[in-house]
């Protein structure tokens, strides 16, 4: 049928539903747009998150190295002390050793004064005979000449 013969009162609403289905059409585009902005501000706010996992990783690892490198240094100077202190007990041991023959050595000299104060003893009771012998010789020469 020819738009002429359409009657107005149908032309009406056929341009009430065009401008109706303009306005959903409308109203489906702003609609989308509104999904659309919501699904960029979430894939945005999926970005600073996973920036800030990948920061907050960045961080673990660095105090995991930092860790590894602590627990590293406490090994070496462990090892540093165990080294020491075996140094240490052989120093120790010699000392002890030293110390034995010094003992020995002390006991030794002690020894050796001992029979030194003997034979001086034993030299002295000679030289006190030889006294007494000179003695009774003089006294008996003295009684004989009278």
């Amino acid at each position: 049928m020819p738009n002429d013969q359409i009657p107005p009162e149908q032309k009406r609403e056929h341009a009430e539903h065009g401008r109706e289905k303009a306005e959903h059409s409308r109203q489906d585009a702003e609609q989308g747009r509104e999904v659309t902005e919501e699904h960029r501000t979430a894939a945005e706010s999926a970005r600073n998150e996973a920036e800030q996992f990948r920061l907050l990783a960045e961080e673990a690892r660095q105090v995991r190295d930092q860790h590894r490198q602590a627990i590293e240094a406490v090994r070496i100077e462990r090892e540093r002390l165990r080294e020491v202190a075996e140094t240490v007990r052989l120093a120790g041991e010699e000392a002890r050793h030293a110390a034995e023959a010094a003992r020995h050595a002390a006991v030794d000299a002690l020894n050796a004064t001992a029979e030194a104060l003997h034979a001086t003893l034993e030299h002295m009771k000679v030289v006190e005979e030889m006294r007494r012998t000179l003695r009774d010789i003089k006294d008996v020469s003295k009684g004989s000449s009278n």
